[in-house]
């Protein structure tokens, strides 16, 4: 199988780390074919940076920022507009990938086919901070029901069968994308779109964690999924309640209600443990109220004031395809 890999990297205002992530691509063992940068309106110079980089990614500079949602959702459209492409990587621009770190997917991409004579839809990193500790708000959980498939990677050491993965260096199957008429949900802006996104196309295929396939995250505080969120609880609950309402269909119902469970376990955490708990109770607020009684908006709409990119969204979801229609 002949491999083509577009990297997708989408970055805002955060220029000295998005060249550290152009670096680390630069830098690669087995280095991308393509490279697709999404700039989400940056005013701190981030494009003039991108331009100036040896690696001379393929530059989009969207009208307005619509977060990492939708800049993932502009960016893998784009990418499948070559047919080329094979292989979509995922990485927010505080992402550092480690010289072997593609080389690595495509390895465990690789046994994978060979032991379950399909190529997996998704493959994902371990994601370490800047001490060499393991991120734990990347580590995905193994998968509970199976799918196609072993559960575990022989040559690929700690690789194990998921259900989601963040796009903290998320390697996707173009043609799994395409199949399922699949992008993710520019409306979430932030939170929980590389979740709901994977589940959609994890939902009768299979994807691997592979630690050995390394990037460091560099976040401004090491933290875990459970880590109080501030005013970004919001995004959790809203998108979550979205999740629960549209996007059943990505889930059996004992996994629908392993989700609902753990939802409001973590809430429930989240509130315990919050610093301020005025403000986690309205972030919870106002979630419920918007994810219970709004609908997300369609990618279309939401990018409509970039054309190039409307264009390649609608050729992944065509016309009354895309969820949102679907659901209004």
């Amino acid at each position: 199988m002949l491999i083509s890999v577009t990297a997708v990297v989408v970055s805002y205002n955060r220029a000295g780390l998005l060249r550290e992530c152009l670096d680390g691509l630069y830098t690669q063992t087995r280095r991308p074919d393509r490279v697709i940068l999404i700039d989400n309106a940056s005013t701190d110079g981030a494009v003039a940076v991108a331009r100036a980089h040896p690696l001379k990614p393929e530059i989009t500079v969207l009208d307005h920022n619509v977060g990492g949602a939708g800049g993932f959702c502009a960016g893998i459209a784009l990418a499948l507009g070559s047919n080329d492409t094979t292989h979509v990587w995922l990485m927010d621009d505080d992402t550092v990938p480690t010289p072997t770190a593609l080389e690595r997917l495509l390895e465990a991409g690789e046994e994978a086919r060979e032991r379950n004579a399909v190529w997996p839809a998704a493959l994902g990193s371990k994601a370490v901070w800047t001490d060499g500790r393991e991120h734990l708000m990347n580590k995905p959980r193994e998968r509970t029901w199976l799918a196609l498939g072993g559960r575990h990677l022989v040559r690929s050491a700690g690789a194990y069968q998921v259900r989601s993965l963040s796009f903290v260096s998320c390697l996707l199957s173009a043609r799994a994308i395409r199949a399922a008429h699949a992008l993710p949900r520019s409306a979430f802006f932030l939170w929980n779109d590389d979740y709901e996104f994977t589940t959609r196309l994890l939902r009768r295929a299979t994807g691997y964690y592979v630690p050995d396939s390394e990037v460091v995250h560099k976040t401004k505080v090491f933290g875990s999924s459970d880590a109080d969120p501030g005013p970004r609880f919001f995004y959790e609950v809203r998108n979550k309640c979205w999740v629960l309402r549209h996007s059943g269909g990505n889930f059996t119902p004992a996994e629908y209600a392993e989700l609902l469970l753990k939802t409001l376990r973590r809430w429930a955490l989240t509130i315990m443990r919050s610093h301020d708990r005025k403000l986690t109770f309205s972030c919870l607020g106002r979630g419920l109220r918007e994810g219970l009684g709004t609908n997300p908006q369609s990618n279309a709409v939401l990018l409509a004031g970039n054309q190039k990119v409307v264009a390649a969204i609608r050729t992944v979801e065509p016309s009354g395809t895309e969820p949102s229609a679907i659901e209004r």
